[in-house]
Order: C-alpha cells, then structure tokens, then sequence
C-alpha cells in the first residue's frame, strides 16, 4: 500500500516538472509563430487607395476683392467771387451744365459805368499819346515826356483791365461740364452778403471713380495703369483702371487710398453709391487644385499630401494665393507632384499607398 502511494507521488512530480519545462520552451516557439503569422497578416492586408492627380505649376494672377464706394472725378461748391444783390439763377438741382456756362448772375452795382469810365480814360491817354509823338520826334517837347505818355496810356489799360474784371466776376459761370447737386442761393439775397456765399455745388460724373482702402501687406500687388472690374450694388458691372495708389496711409485706419477710373459718359453711375472692386494682382507661380486637398499635418502647418516615386506619403507646406469658391490656387508644391486628391486625410507620412489617377476615377463614376 505504502508503494503504491510513493509511485503515484513519484508520478505527480514527475508531470509536474513535464509541465514547467514546457512553460520555459513552447511560449519561445509560439511567439515566433504568432509573429510569423501577423507577418503573413500584413503582407495579405491590401494596401489604402488613394486619389492623386499630377501638380501643375502656372503664372496665376489672383484677384483680390475689396469693398468701397463710388466718387465723383471732380466737385467744387462754386461760391460768388463780388458783392452784389444775386439778380439771376438760371439752374436747378440736378441739372448738367457745360463749361463757361451761365449759372448766376449777380447785381450790376455800376460795374458797368466803371467800365464805360476806363475805356474812356483808355481812349484819352491813346490820343494824347498819338498827337505828342510827333511833336517829340520833331523835337519840339522833350523825349521825357514820351516816357511819361505812355505809362499813363498803359496805367489807363490796366485800370480797364480791373473794370472789366470785376464785371466779370458779378457773372458766374460753370468751370468746367458736370451736374448740379445742390443750390443753396436765392434769388434777391442782400448785397453785400453774397460775396464768398454759396451758389452752386457742381460734380463731374465722367470719368467716375470707385475708391477702396488696402491694407500695406497687400498695397505692393497693385500697380496704376492695372485692370479692375467694379460691381456696383446696383448689379452693375463696369471695366475700369487703376489710376491712383496713395503713398501715404491714413493715420486712423493706416490703410491705403486706391482710385479706379471708370467712364461713365451716360452718367449712369451716381456719386457715392457701395461698389466691390476686384483687382488683379501680379502673376506668381502656383497650383490650382481642389479645396478639399488642403489639410493640416500633424506639426499644424498647412499643405496639402502627396506620393512619391515609391508610392509613399509625403507632406508639402503650401501657401495659399487665392481661394475661390471651389478650387484654391497654392505656391509650395513642385511640378508634376502627385497630390492626393482623396484619401488624404486617412494617411500619414511614409505610408506606402495605393494610388489611382483622380480623373479616370470621375469617369468611371
């Protein structure tokens, strides 16, 4: 009985050290097993497909758009240059004038006399002139008073000149072709009082100007002489130029003055109405590709990713030089880089990849 016991106890032991020895060599053998497995795994795994299209880089102008408003070529409030009751205003608020054109006229206040009176003394001083230039040249009276003869004719001359001037300005005319925005005078007001007063505000409509303000970092892309295209709120679509570019910037805004002519012959565009200006900057280098390419890798820059010759995944920082509605044109990618069109988003950096040509991929579709 005390054998059979002492063979079973034999036996135990026996098994159990079977089954630690075991413990130290079969986890050996199944690693590299399970290794070899996964290995055969991941070569079986098909790899991610992507869409890419080929990069190509082009002189691309883009266009940058900005927001302001309309203004007249030329405005002056024409005032009265001479005292004087204002007798006559011979136009209305909105009326076009040409130039020289009578617009008021003030008061004779014996501006006419004054007149009458020096081309009187003017004829005098010419006649006695004329009859004692004999006598000297004869010498009968002495050369001096040659001398003396003539200033008073010409102080005579000079005296009409004034005459006539100041008549003149009792008159007031249109400096130059415009539209009438605005008659503050009446017709009867005191004498004395109109001289500096208001009469008239005239604007010049044709060339009309659409006027912006651009921030310095974008002021070195616009050059006078440069296309724009204005698009008035009034859905007008007008062609112009750009004329003037301020050199110095607002000291409030610290933006610059931009002018862009347009012509406006039928006057069509009114004065100080919101316009969209869309000017073209100058051509750079860049690629046009769709927005949905860009993304942000994981260091937080902006670009977009491609393949390589290996069909790995790389990442290009961009930088963008125009967004449109759809596409966006961007500087940084070399030509003829495959840019992921599709899938960029799911890959990473180094990872081989699959690729299929975005184009016939919309084809078949």
């Amino acid at each position: 009985m005390m054998k059979a016991s002492r063979l079973a106890a034999i036996g135990i032991v026996v098994v159990a050290v079977a089954w630690i020895a075991s413990g130290h060599l079969l986890p050996h053998d199944n690693a590299e097993g399970e290794a070899a497995v996964r290995a055969n795994e991941v070569k079986s795994q098909p790899l991610f497909k992507v869409a890419v299209a080929p990069a190509k880089v082009e002189p691309h102008s883009p266009t940058l758009t900005l927001s302001g408003r309309t203004e007249a070529d030329r405005k002056v409030v024409i005032t009265a240059r001479t005292g004087g009751a204002l007798n006559e205003l011979r136009i209305k608020r909105g009326q076009q004038v040409k130039q020289g054109e009578v617009l008021a006229v003030l008061s004779d206040d014996a501006r006419l006399a004054q007149v009458a009176q020096a081309e009187a003394v003017v004829e005098q001083r010419k006649a006695e002139l004329e009859a004692k230039r004999t006598l000297i040249a004869s010498g009968a009276l002495p050369k001096l008073d040659l001398a003396n003869l003539e200033s008073m004719y010409k102080s005579a001359e000079a005296s009409l000149g004034v005459a006539r001037a100041e008549l003149e300005r009792s008159i007031v005319r249109a400096p130059w072709d415009g539209v009438i925005t605005d008659v503050p005078a009446e017709v009867g007001v005191a004498a004395f009082s109109m001289a500096g007063k208001e009469i008239a505000t005239l604007v010049a409509l044709d060339p009309m100007l659409a006027v912006v303000e651009v921030s310095e970092r974008k002021l070195s892309g616009i050059k006078v002489g440069e296309p724009a295209e204005v698009r008035l709120v009034t859905n007008q679509t007008v062609k112009g130029r750009v004329r003037y570019v301020s050199k110095s910037a607002s000291a409030t805004t610290r933006t610059y003055r931009v002018e862009v002519e347009m012509a406006n012959a039928d006057r069509s565009i009114p004065d100080g109405i919101t316009a969209e200006v869309a000017v073209s900057l100058k051509a750079e280098p860049a690629t046009k590709v769709a927005r949905s390419a860009l993304t942000i890798s994981s260091a937080g820059d902006i670009g977009v990713r491609t393949v390589d010759s290996d069909d790995k995944v790389q990442f290009v920082p961009v930088r963008i030089v125009e967004d449109m509605q759809d596409m966006m044109w961007l500087s940084g990618i070399p030509e003829g880089a495959r840019v992921i069109l599709r899938g960029q988003d799911f890959v990473r950096e180094g990872q081989k990849v699959a690729t299929v040509d975005a184009a016939t991929e919309r084809a078949e579709k």
